[in-house]
């Protein structure tokens, strides 16, 4: 069983022919809301992917509260651990580009009421061997009491260290496996601008320091990890990207999946990376994120 702790939003979404520059305004193309929330996200996809899933966070009791649910409920997740803050229900402003890149802003609102309480009630609902996911959307001494408590109960612990906050690298370095993107592994590595030689010996040094499985997505070339010593390597699907939001949640909570479903390292990093390539075909985070199915199909060799 997974449990997600994280956060929950209503992602309001514009869409424009290219991002403005700094203090430019232009003309949309398009406007829609989608529920979203990294941790949300994450746990939708894992659901999606056929894992057993709770969801745990907080929500407003605003008018955005049951659409940032709705397609978590919709998939059988268990909400059970979701509270109702006073705060409005999170949200994130996303502007997407014709060629689907983006920029965001995330309003943490309800989010940022998830406290270390939350965490103890989600970890001792767990038991040993199950996988908790987490990410950075919530206050970080909420996701160090989570990942304190998973290790003293042995519950495998994953973390994305996005967004990439002032905390994201030391509680990095407290789960079992830690998933970054290009930018954010240079934080962990303490290093700018790698090749990808450079970045491999960095993968290699850090796995030395911590034993961490370290997994770095490196967009349309894939994915590098290391696990127990060997560096692994896994290729996405060659596609025309429609909107890259929530490729990288999708990568996250698909690899959860497969790997509580007892897939092989190798294996659930090809299927991860497929799911989140195939997430990029469709706009939005939550309603792009493909089923297991599809996934599948398009995983086999």
């Amino acid at each position: 069983m997974i449990t997600v702790f994280g956060s929950i939003n209503m992602d309001l979404i514009a869409t424009t022919e290219r991002l403005p520059k700094p203090g430019e305004t232009l003309a949309g193309t398009g406007f829609s809301t989608a529920a979203g929330g990294k941790g949300a996200n994450q746990a939708l996809a894992a659901r999606r992917a056929g894992a057993t899933v709770r969801m745990a966070g907080a929500v407003g009791s605003d008018s955005f509260a049951d659409g940032a649910l709705e397609l978590l409920r919709s998939a059988g997740a268990d909400l059970s651990l979701v509270k109702t803050a006073a705060l409005p229900t999170g949200t994130a402003h996303i502007t997407v580009a014709g060629d689907g890149e983006n920029v965001i802003i995330v309003v943490a609102s309800a989010n940022g009421t998830v406290s270390t309480s939350d965490a103890e009630t989600a970890i001792g609902s767990m038991a040993a061997g199950d996988m908790l996911m987490l990410q950075l959307e919530i206050p970080a001494e909420a996701v160090e009491a989570a990942l304190d408590a998973a290790k003293r109960k042995g519950v495998t612990s994953i973390i994305n260290i996005a967004p990439l906050t002032p905390e994201a690298a030391r509680l990095g370095r407290k789960a079992d496996i830690v998933v970054a993107n290009e930018t954010e592994f240079e934080l962990l590595a303490g290093a700018q601008d790698l090749t990808d030689a450079q970045r491999e010996d960095a993968v290699r040094r850090l796995h030395q320091e911590t034993g961490q499985t370290i997994i770095v997505t490196l967009g349309a070339d894939g994915v590098m990890a290391i696990r127990a010593g060997t560096v692994y390597r896994a290729k996405g699907l060659k596609i025309e990207p429609v909107d890259t939001v929530g490729a990288g949640d999708t990568f996250c909570g698909y690899l959860a999946a497969s790997l509580d479903a007892g897939l092989a390292f190798p294996d659930a990093l090809r299927r991860a990376a497929v799911a989140g390539s195939l997430a990029c075909l469709k706009a939005g985070a939550q309603p792009a994120i493909p089923v297991a199915a599809d996934v599948d199909a398009k995983t086999q060799p």
